[in-house]
């Protein structure tokens, strides 16, 4: 599996096709993962996809409802303002108060988003000049690294190692860095190791953040995704966090509606008016419709969020028991929606892993130096499949290891 590639160049042209900022970024991995799932599903072999993090169960049943409600009326179909109606602020505000014990001024402290990543995508815009540092976890979600770099700054990617529970060792990042570092970002439940992070953490990062006046930006897509009575430590919910960030969400994970494009950025009221200042000259609010099914979705009834939860956590232990029935044993992940598997002893190379993994057997999980060098000897498996075929590709990968022994 190849993950780099040179941009085209035109045959007999001496300047590149599209700007030179694009030479700092990589292809997108699943794109390239989806090419090779083609070939594989054109030789005969039927393919469980468990590569990409989308959703595969449906809506709630009540937010499909005001969806469809919200369609109807022909006065839905006209611009909205960036800000969000007042009725989603207003619905973001409870939901935090009432899930995390946090007041947000809904005027000042919340502003919507067409879903998270535009937002994480777009702040970097807001924020980051030419040649400012952004701390950046490795391994971590792409959007992390190419927001950063078409904004023109320079990353330092802070290891996560499983020796220190996957959170970044504060203390070891360079003084000279510290001074040059503009943003932190950080994500837990983490995308792709399905770590998860502590109060004591996150306070101990407030403290970092003011002694070195850096922003903290902090991905909580999947806060409604954990197991076993687990719950998710917001960052908002740590006292001093207005100070110094903010924090994204996103409902596509926790209602299913990931098509919708709905997200939201809470905290620090400086931040978010200058991510507002450049969404109002880039783009109008999001499709009335969908932010009145959000509504419905954040301030309807929680047994849905539980129900879903659940159905990820019995994919989890189908997935890990089939696993060990092979003698591959992984960590079972307290939150999100996947599985950051450490390759058997036999393989060294996570690219060369999933590749011959879906080529032979037709399974797709994603390879660990797709979110950055820290990735290698890991896959990224994602419990996005209903339970019989979770149970499948389980059986299937077990057996790919034992054939190699």
């Amino acid at each position: 599996m190849v993950l780099t590639e040179k941009i085209f160049v035109a045959k007999g042209a001496s300047k590149l096709i599209g700007a030179t900022r694009l030479n700092r970024l990589k292809p997108g991995i699943f794109s390239m993962i989806g090419q090779l799932k083609e070939q594989v599903q054109a030789s005969g072999i039927d393919v469980i996809d468990l590569s990409v993090g989308s959703p595969d169960m449906p809506p709630p049943v009540h937010v499909k409802k005001a969806l469809i409600k919200a369609i109807e009326d022909d006065n839905n179909y006209g611009y909205t303002l960036t800000e969000g109606i007042p009725e989603l602020k207003k619905a973001i505000a409870f939901w935090y108060k009432d899930n995390y014990g946090v007041t947000l001024d809904q005027d000042k402290e919340i502003l919507s988003l067409m879903g998270s990543q535009d937002g994480l995508a777009h702040i970097y815009w807001a924020l980051v000049n030419p040649q400012d540092v952004v701390l950046v976890p490795d391994p971590g979600y792409p959007i992390y690294y190419a927001g950063a770099l078409l904004a023109g700054g320079d990353l330092y990617q802070m290891p996560l190692l499983e020796e220190n529970n996957f959170l970044p060792v504060l203390s070891a990042i360079p003084k000279e860095i510290c001074k040059k570092a503009r943003l932190m970002f950080l994500n837990y439940p983490s995308n792709p190791l399905a770590a998860t992070a502590t109060k004591e953490f996150f306070r101990e990062v407030i403290s970092f953040a003011k002694q070195h006046e850096i922003i903290i930006c902090h991905d909580f897509a999947y806060s409604e995704l954990s197991y076993d009575g687990y719950k998710n430590v917001s960052f908002m919910e740590t006292a001093g966090a207005k100070d110094v960030g903010v924090e994204f969400h996103s409902i596509s994970k926790t209602f299913n509606l990931a098509g919708c494009r709905l997200g939201f950025i809470v905290g620090n009221r400086d931040v978010i008016n200058a991510l507002r200042l450049i969404k109002s000259n880039i783009d109008y609010g999001i499709f009335r419709p969908t932010q009145l099914a959000a509504v419905a979705a954040l301030s309807g009834p929680a047994e849905c969020v539980r129900q879903n939860a659940l159905a990820y956590q019995n994919r989890r232990d189908a997935l890990v028991n089939e696993l060990a029935s092979y003698n591959w044993y992984i960590q079972k992940p307290k939150a999100s929606m996947f599985a950051w598997a450490k390759l058997p002893s036999s393989f060294s190379s996570s690219e060369d892993f999933a590749r011959d993994l879906l080529m032979k057997t037709g399974v797709a999980v994603v390879p660990g130096t797709a979110f950055g060098d820290c990735g290698e000897g890991y896959v990224r498996i994602g419990l996005v499949q209903e339970l019989a075929k979770i149970k499948e590709a389980g059986r299937r990968m077990g057996e790919f290891v034992a054939s190699i022994g």
